[in-house]
Order: structure tokens, then C-alpha cells, then sequence
């Protein structure tokens, strides 16, 4: 992985974190809208996280690809991933 070890690991840990407090917001019958509200922050840290991996991605391995079949993949690669992003 060519991103920022760090920065993504503590965005990793982050959503991690309000996964785990998600968890017990449902055990406790906690308010629906407020366990929403945490779900979508913990979508949003991992969208961030997911966005630093794929543009170091396209910084190192895609600019670095030789042309022909490997920047081919490479580019397959990444608006197949983009693709599902998508959905």
C-alpha cells in the first residue's frame, strides 16, 4: 500500500471505534435516528480512508505503470473499483 500508513490506519481505528459504539447503542434499544446518524459517520471516515488509498494508488502504481498490458490492468483496476464506489 503506497498511502500513509498512518493517516489510514488512524481513520481505520476511528470507524472502528464507532462501529463498536454502534453496537452498543443497539444493545442499550438506543434512538433509531441516533444510530443512523453514527453508522453514517463511520461510512464517511471509511469513504475517506478508501479515497487516500486509491489516489496514492493512481499516484505510485498507475503513473509508474509500463504502458501496454500492465497500465491496462492498472487502469482496469482502479474504474473497476471506482465502479463499485458507485454503488
Amino acid at each position: 500500500m503506497k498511502a500513509k500508513h498512518s493517516s489510514v490506519e488512524r481513520l481505520v481505528k476511528t470507524a472502528r471505534g464507532q462501529l463498536d459504539g454502534v453496537i452498543k447503542m443497539i444493545e442499550e434499544d438506543r434512538y433509531c435516528i441516533d444510530i443512523s446518524n453514527q453508522i453514517l459517520a463511520a461510512e464517511a471516515i471509511l469513504h475517506k480512508a478508501n479515497q487516500r488509498i486509491i489516489t496514492a494508488h493512481l499516484k505510485s502504481c498507475v503513473v509508474n505503470a509500463k504502458p501496454g498490458e500492465e497500465l491496462d490492468a492498472k487502469l482496469k483496476e482502479i474504474t473497476d473499483v471506482i465502479d463499485r464506489m458507485g454503488k
